[in-house]
């Protein structure tokens, strides 16, 4: 089911709805979010914003499957170098404290990832902490 086509931009937008999409509800704020990344963002320079709507809705069938969230690891993994494993982290922290409250499906999606990007803990906390920082009300 996964696209081989999927550049990096298409693998980083696919997290970012992953994590959107973790508590069955995909929310404004997170869409905002995702949108906000997406257009200002450098890693995305030159994305075509009209492959977003195919790579929802790859994710949506995917995590219909049984080993839906495994396939969209993978697919990310595929496509992203790991060079930019924290960068992925970091967009998925920043669509999670989106709405200002990360949930617990959230939490474990999000462990899950910092597992399969090889994140290490302390740089994980560092990005966790920036994002709550960003995403904090006044």
């Amino acid at each position: 089911m996964t696209d081989p086509a999927f550049s990096a931009q298409d693998a980083l937008v696919a997290l970012m709805i992953t994590v959107s999409a973790s508590d069955a509800t995909i929310r404004t704020s997170e869409l905002l979010t995702i949108q906000a990344i997406v257009n200002h963002l450098p890693i995305f320079a030159g994305y075509d914003e009209d492959r977003m709507e195919q790579v929802a809705q790859t994710v949506f069938d995917l995590l219909e499957e049984e080993d839906g969230l495994d396939a969209i690891f993978g697919l990310v993994r595929g496509a992203l170098p790991d060079t930019h494993h924290e960068t992925a982290y970091a967009l998925a922290c920043d669509v999670a404290a989106a709405d200002g409250n990360v949930l617990q499906s959230e939490l474990q999606l999000l462990r899950e990832l910092r597992y399969e990007l090889n994140i290490d803990p302390l740089h994980a906390a560092a990005i966790e902490r920036g994002a709550r920082a960003r995403h904090l009300p006044l």
